[in-house]
């Protein structure tokens, strides 16, 4: 600090500060030069942190919601916002006061522990920038059902950090997921469009009649008040199996959740069948015939009478 101040008496001497310090107190000019430089640098932090808090995050969080991120999601950006304010009052702040010599030490020191710090965590930093990703491209938002890594995980995404995402299961189990694990991998996410496409396949018997069956399965799905009329219910004839005739329904459902999607499936599949059993429309199961003979190595065959 003595430096920064004999720099700025070299320059010119004190400033108005200063001058009224050293004549209004018993301090010498090099005493009233590091009072003025500290009066400088708490002026200054004090006007950039106003600034930062009052004009620099307010435009930030407008910016977050015209991309219309979650609240969940804004938090974690709103703080690194605050850090990087904050860092940046403390460096002009520095600077402002004459404190140059001190600045480049504490960015010096400041840059050897990042160093340090991201040969440690290569992880973390990893996790972190598919964080940002994850925010940038949307990929899923908090309340949405994803699966990933093949379908071997599922569920309802509740939270949304810079290193984690934490994901709800359908067996009530919670998931927390390192966020470069949902973007390396290949991501489902059923939900992102608003509506949801559902398949079943309907397996009728070779003698009954398919279009009366494909009648029944449309019928039902214009039935259910929570199936989509646009697009429409359709059925298209998909299998030909060793014991039925596959027929394939697509019925579309609108705002889905998991248990939406469930639910209305079990409902529309349990009136199809019901149907079914009304109008003598069979639901064959699997039927397998063994033939031919029975022989015993060493043994009289079945029914041979002994000599």
């Amino acid at each position: 600090m003595s430096g920064a101040v004999g720099a700025v008496l070299q320059a010119g001497g004190l400033g108005a500060v200063g001058s009224a310090l050293e004549d209004a107190t018993p301090l010498n000019a090099a005493q009233a030069g590091s009072v003025e430089s500290v009066i400088q640098f708490v002026v200054a932090f004090v006007v950039l942190m106003g600034v930062g808090r009052y004009v620099v995050l307010p435009l930030v969080s407008r910016a977050l919601d015209k991309r219309e991120l979650d609240e969940h999601a804004q938090n974690p950006l709103l703080m690194l916002t605050r850090f990087g304010v904050l860092f940046f009052a403390i460096a002009i702040a520095f600077g402002f006061a004459g404190f140059g010599n001190f600045l480049v030490s504490m960015a010096g020191i400041a840059a050897a522990g990042t160093l340090a710090l991201g040969l440690a965590s290569q992880n973390v930093i990893a996790n972190f920038v598919a964080g940002m990703f994850i925010y940038v491209d949307k990929p899923f938002r908090i309340g949405d059902w994803i699966e990933w890594d093949d379908g071997t995980y599922a569920g309802t995404v509740e939270d949304i950090s810079l290193r984690v995402t934490r994901v709800r299961t359908f067996d009530n189990e919670l998931l927390t997921v390192p966020n470069s694990n949902l973007t390396e991998s290949t991501l489902k996410n059923p939900v992102d469009g608003n509506r949801l496409r559902m398949k079943f396949v309907f397996g009728i018997g070779y003698d009954d009649d398919i279009e009366q069956a494909s009648e029944i399965i449309v019928d039902e799905a214009k039935r259910h008040p929570e199936i989509m009329d646009d697009p429409a219910p359709s059925v298209r004839l998909t299998e030909l199996g060793d014991s039925d005739v596959g027929l394939q329904s697509r019925i579309w459902i609108d705002n889905p959740s998991r248990a939406d999607f469930v639910r209305i499936r079990g409902e529309y599949v349990t009136e199809v069948k019901k149907r079914f059993d009304e109008e003598g429309i069979d639901i064959p199961y699997p039927v397998r015939t063994l033939e031919g003979g029975l022989a015993l190595e060493g043994q009289r065959a079945v029914g041979q009478t002994a000599e």
